[in-house]
């Protein structure tokens, strides 16, 4: 009796790769490469044939039988190419693949098969005597051949019409989407910045589409090297989809993979590749966004579809010291010689493209928030904002960065609201899933005293975001709206994100006073103060905590030593006034507040309203003709 024929290999290993050909999983040092489909098919098939010629006739029979309707040539291209990306090959010195012009592929690295035997099923022994008609029935065998064969290939056909029906089901039911960090396969970690702003610049374009929600860059950048699988990071951050890929940049080409999957299931839905010259690396972003859009089954209108599709060719340089400085920007946008650093890429950026509008826009940026980190001259970091911020419409009205800051210039230095809130609207309608304008429409809606859609927007922020950017600005939302047990877990969870963020202790502090625990807002005081090297304002509500709770001198000395002090550097005379609210010296108080108006000191609108160090000016006349002047209602 012949023995029964062992399984084939179900371990192919190479290099620091193996391959389990019985679950078809991809492992690297032992750890699950995130590969799956066609590709894995190509590799099998290639390592059960190390050394040898692969044809690609070979590949469609054995991978491809039965798609006919897809284009062959492209889809056998797209899976080498996500092939190589995972493996870290390449085409010019190929360490695993090897490409044969017009004929196939080749697998020339060293290939270890295990094989591991699997027990097979008996057959039942044939009885002794027994005759069996070996005489072919030709006719009856061609009629069942064909009968069969029908059967067969209808079986294909409802297989093939069942899988694609079920793939444009999965696909339709995306409603949200995470585009998780592009791994940079450049073989160089100083690119890592590309591969960054690579995922940023299509989190941008995707935050275009209105009927799509795309979680925002910081919620997502946690995930950068993790070990996580797909479904559990889509429940993590709520949603259906997930867009995962690389970008390799070579000299003057970029390329960049991207496939797409259901959350939930980890199952592929739609993959392609991507190759361009850098020049054409902005129309690359909006080719492959598009494409996601489309695959998602997103309702885009004509002018969304305009700002995706229609994207200049931009100078590789310009666009290489720009995503540096906007990657800075975002990740430090509160430290001044953070935002320094980010300016200097801007302005070489538009030395290089001198019409590059995104850096115009991020040169504007870096002007408002050097002057909210008091760094720079509220009238100076206006002035060159605005004509940033000019220059960049002007190129390209559709930037919706450019009109979000333009509403923080209407709202902040020009006290001008009606046009702050034309401006976030704009924002918002030009990128629905860009969360920086929800964030700064919360807090203008929640300054103009608008509760309710301030509140509305916090909901919105809370799906697009979960990083240190949203709990920043609800803690400052909350602030508006004196809603302090809101202040209180907002700073709180801006903390377990950065927990040396001086500025959210002292948001901390001032949830802890309007709930009347000053002992406890006392000591959070204490900390900015040591944190953020003596910040004026911090110190000013310090001595108003002082006061309130009867430490008097200690409360009179920090406001001689602030007075003193604003003889020789600057201290805003807002803050002068409430320390004078504190120890109850309203002419005092008043006198530095119209000091501040007369400045248009940049604090004063957002703190007349609320903040409370002042209540025991608000029932002065003089205090409500004060906002009134301001704009605002009291």
């Amino acid at each position: 009796m012949a023995t029964a024929p062992q399984a084939t290999s179900s371990l192919l290993r190479f290099d620091v790769f193996e391959l389990d050909t019985r679950t078809l999983e991809l492992r690297k040092r032992g750890t699950k490469v995130r590969l799956q489909g066609q590709p894995l098919l190509v590799l099998a098939e290639l390592l059960e044939h190390p050394g040898e010629l692969v044809t690609r006739e070979e590949l469609r029979a054995q991978i491809w039988p039965a798609d006919t309707f897809v284009d062959f040539d492209h889809s056998l291209h797209n899976a080498i190419a996500r092939l190589r990306d995972a493996l870290g090959d390449s085409t010019e010195k190929p360490r695993y693949i090897e490409t044969l012009p017009r004929r196939g592929y080749r697998f020339i690295a060293r290939v270890e098969k295990a094989s591991v035997p699997e027990a097979q099923p008996q057959r039942p022994s044939e009885q002794v005597g027994e005759q069996v008609e070996l005489r072919p029935q030709t006719r009856s065998r061609s009629v069942w051949t064909f009968v069969l064969s029908g059967i067969l290939i209808l079986a294909v056909a409802l297989g093939v019409l069942r899988a694609a029906l079920h793939r444009t089901s999965a696909a339709s039911s995306i409603r949200s989407i995470a585009v998780l960090p592009l791994d940079n396969f450049s073989g160089d970690s100083s690119q890592d910045y590309f591969a960054e702003g690579m995922t940023d610049e299509l989190i941008t374009d995707l935050a275009k589409v209105g009927t799509l929600r795309v979680t925002s860059r910081t919620s997502v950048m946690r995930y950068k090297g993790t070990k996580k699988s797909l479904p559990e990071i889509a429940r993590e951050l709520n949603v259906d989809g997930i867009v995962e890929g690389s970008v390799t940049r070579s000299g003057q080409r970029v390329r960049i993979t991207a496939q797409l999957l259901q959350g939930s299931t980890d199952k592929h839905l739609w993959a392609e590749t991507y190759d361009r010259d850098l020049g054409d690396v902005l129309k690359l972003q909006g080719e492959l966004a598009d494409a996601i859009a489309q695959q998602v089954r997103a309702q885009l209108t004509p002018s969304q579809h305009a700002q995706i599709r229609e994207a200049r060719a931009v100078d590789p340089a310009a666009h290489d010291a720009y995503l540096r400085g906007r990657l800075i920007f975002t990740n430090e946008f509160t430290k001044p010689d953070s935002l320094r650093i980010a300016q200097h890429y801007f302005q070489e950026s538009l030395q290089e493209d001198p019409n590059f509008a995104l850096s115009y826009a991020g040169l504007a940026d870096t002007y408002v928030y050097l002057a909210y980190a008091g760094a720079l001259q509220r009238d100076q970091a206006y002035r060159f904002a605005k004509e940033a911020l000019a220059k960049a419409l002007q190129l390209d009205d559709n930037i919706g960065e450019a009109h979000d800051t333009l509403g923080l210039l209407s709202s902040d230095f020009d006290w001008d609201w009606n046009t702050a809130d034309r401006e976030f609207d704009r924002a918002i309608a030009l990128a629905p899933s860009y969360s920086c304008a929800h964030e700064d429409r919360a807090i203008f809606l929640a300054l103009t005293g608008r509760r309710a859609e301030a509140l509305a927007e916090i909901t919105k922020i809370d799906q697009l975001d979960y990083g240190f950017s949203a709990a920043y600005s609800e803690s400052a939302t909350y602030y508006e709206l004196r809603d302090y047990a809101g202040l209180i877990e907002a700073s709180r969870r801006a903390l377990l994100l950065d927990p040396k963020d001086w500025l959210q202790h002292y948001r901390l502090g001032i949830g802890y006073e309007g709930t009347g625990r000053l002992q406890e807002a006392i000591s959070e005081y204490q900390k900015a103060v040591e944190m953020s090297g003596g910040d004026q304002d911090v110190l000013a509500s310090l001595a108003h905590a002082y006061a309130t709770i009867g430490r008097r001198a200690e409360a009179e000395k920090i406001s001689r030593d602030l007075e003193r002090k604003s003889h020789k550097v600057y201290v805003p005379p807002y803050l002068i006034a409430t320390v004078y609210a504190g120890l109850n010296n309203r002419d005092k108080a008043f006198e530095f507040l119209e000091k501040a108006y007369q400045a248009r000191a940049l604090e004063l609108p957002s703190s007349l309203r609320a903040d409370l160090r002042l209540d025991s000016l608000r029932a002065d006349a003089r205090f409500q003709n004060l906002v009134s002047r301001v704009g605002l209602s009291n």
